[in-house]
């Protein structure tokens, strides 16, 4: 008997994909809301030192548990940070805490990584999507200065809320273009199609650059360890405790940074001023009154003539020690004996970007403590970039020649 072969069932087009699973459609929150969240946590995470800072001294003076009067001044103090003068009675504070300021640009630059991969434009290349993600984080950013600016004003400390929006929303969408410049990939595509000997004399003029900070932040902290005697004095004479005596270090540390930049200004040679009518430098030192700050017992009591011209050679030997690393580097990255034309051209380069950069670090590191003899605090930033520049490019070229001195031979 015949077995029966089973008729086939003829499938549906329908049916015979029925069972494939449809392609999710990964969903990305709005660029408002990623933008607002992303900036509101770079905003609380740079008030928090300053809020610490505000309540050890609160707690130090007594002042009783209100709370609204120490949230407005370290709200100001925030401000400050981000490059808003406060006013002051009737002078202006606009001396900024740059470790704040470093502070607060590294958590937007993280604002602008998160805001560019909540958006789904990681790795998209794209400059558009990268300056969007960037804009509107900086739109948030000046939203919220905006409003802290105006909820925080009264009698005492107070900044201008229009121009307070303003200030952060610039500074916010310069610091997240870093971050998302980075995150979509765009950056490294531009280092990748320009001149290799750009970038090679930026970086070298960057070491340079931090190089001779490097040196002033150590000077500082000599000059001030050398006069400890004295800041211990400061210190004391406010009476505050354990808590306030902690405030004070922290208000110290905060302006660390400024104190580093301005003695490497000492260091190059053309100073800094610390009120109107003085200066400090190694062949002049002219003070008046000065704020109560423990910091500054570490100023020199005169001139340095003897060892004022050997100074000079700080600025000098980070450049040759940037010339130096700028062989080596670019060896290592061409796995080849370095040619003498781009060497050149990047040690040339390396002393105009130091000066860009010590420039711009003098620029930012000084400002006005009120009205009178304190309107005028740092470094003059023309100066310090002319002297750096013409200090670090002999520097540099004096470094790669003797890297290529020293090399087996030269391409």
């Amino acid at each position: 008997m015949a077995s029966r072969e089973p008729t086939p069932v003829r499938e549906s087009p329908g049916a015979r994909t029925a069972h494939v699973p449809a392609r999710r459609q990964v969903r990305t929150p709005p660029l408002a809301l990623a933008a607002g969240v992303a900036a509101g946590t770079a905003a609380v995470v740079s008030f928090a030192p300053v809020a610490v800072i505000v309540t050890l001294l609160r707690f130090a003076e007594g002042g009783g548990t209100a709370v609204a009067e120490p949230v407005r001044v370290a709200a100001a103090g925030w401000l400050l940070g981000h490059g808003v003068p406060l006013q002051v009675g009737p002078g202006e504070v606009g001396l900024l805490p740059l470790a704040l300021t470093a502070l607060a640009a590294w958590r937007l630059s993280r604002a602008g990584v998160h805001v560019t991969r909540a958006v789904g434009a990681r790795h998209s290349g794209s400059w558009r999507r990268a300056l969007t993600a960037s804009g509107a984080t900086g739109l948030a950013y000046g939203v919220i200065g905006l409003l802290v600016a105006a909820l925080t004003a009264g009698a005492g400390w107070w900044a201008e809320p229009v121009r307070a929006g303003a200030t952060l929303a610039g500074f916010g969408f310069v610091a997240a273009s870093y971050g998302s410049l980075r995150a979509t990939g765009v950056l490294p595509v531009l280092a990748s199609r320009s001149p290799a000997v750009l970038w090679d004399g930026a970086r070298a003029g960057t070491v340079a650059a931090l190089l001779v900070l490097a040196s002033g932040a150590a000077a500082a902290g000599i000059a001030v360890a050398v006069g400890g005697a004295a800041a211990t004095g400061t210190v004391a004479a406010y009476g505050t405790g354990v808590a306030g005596q902690a405030g004070l270090t922290l208000v110290c540390l905060a302006y660390a940074p400024n104190l580093a930049v301005w003695a490497g200004a000492y260091l190059l040679g053309p100073g800094f001023v610390v009120g109107t009518g003085t200066i400090v430098r190694s062949s002049e030192v002219t003070t008046g009154a000065l704020p109560a700050l423990p910091v500054f017992a570490g100023l020199p009591p005169g001139p340095l003539p003897s060892i004022g011209a050997a100074l000079l050679a700080v600025p000098t030997a980070a450049g040759i020690a940037a010339g130096w690393l700028l062989v080596r580097r670019v060896r290592a990255r061409d796995r080849r004996p370095a040619a003498w034309a781009g060497v050149l051209v990047a040690a040339l380069l390396a002393g105009p970007v130091a000066g860009v950069v010590l420039g711009a670090s003098a620029l930012a590191s000084g400002g006005a403590l009120g009205t009178g003899h304190l309107a005028a605090m740092g470094p003059v930033a023309w100066q310090m970039a002319a002297l750096s520049t013409a200090l670090v490019t002999p520097g540099a070229l004096v470094g790669a020649a003797l890297a290529g001195l020293t090399a087996t031979r030269w391409g």
